[in-house]
C-alpha cells in the first residue's frame, strides 16, 4: 500500500529543458508583441486627440474673429498672426478656403501620412 504523500508516476508531468526554453521564449515574445501593440494604439489615440483639438481651436478662433471684427478671417496665416493659432505643420495639413467675409470658411484638417 502506498502513502498518499508519496510521488506517483501517473500524476507527474515532465517537460524537457528544450521545450521549457521554447515555451519561455514564446511567452516572452507574446508579451513583447502585446506591449508594442499597446504603445502603437496609444500613439494613434494621441494623434486623433491632437486632430480633434486642432479642429476645435480653428473653429473657436474663426468664430472669435467674426465676433470681434465682424468678418471671418481671410486666411489661415491671419489666424496664426492675430489669434495665436499654432499647430504641428509636419503632422497636419489645414485646408482653409475663405468663401466671403460674412460666410463661414471651409476648413479641413488632414493628417499627413508620412511621419
Amino acid at each position: 500500500m502506498q502513502n498518499r504523500f508519496e510521488d506517483r508516476d501517473i500524476f507527474k508531468f515532465h517537460i524537457s529543458d528544450r521545450a521549457y526554453r521554447i515555451i519561455s521564449v514564446a511567452i516572452f515574445a507574446a508579451i513583447l508583441l502585446l506591449f508594442f501593440l499597446a504603445v502603437d494604439s496609444m500613439g494613434r489615440s494621441s494623434i486623433s486627440k491632437q486632430q480633434e483639438s486642432l479642429e476645435n481651436a480653428l473653429s473657436r478662433d474663426i468664430v472669435q474673429c467674426y465676433a470681434i471684427e465682424g468678418r471671418y478671417p481671410p486666411s489661415l496665416e491671419y489666424l496664426e498672426q492675430h489669434y495665436g493659432l499654432t499647430y504641428d505643420k509636419k503632422t497636419f495639413f489645414v485646408d482653409y478656403m475663405p468663401i466671403a467675409g460674412n460666410l463661414y470658411p471651409d476648413v479641413t484638417v488632414i493628417l499627413i501620412a508620412d511621419q
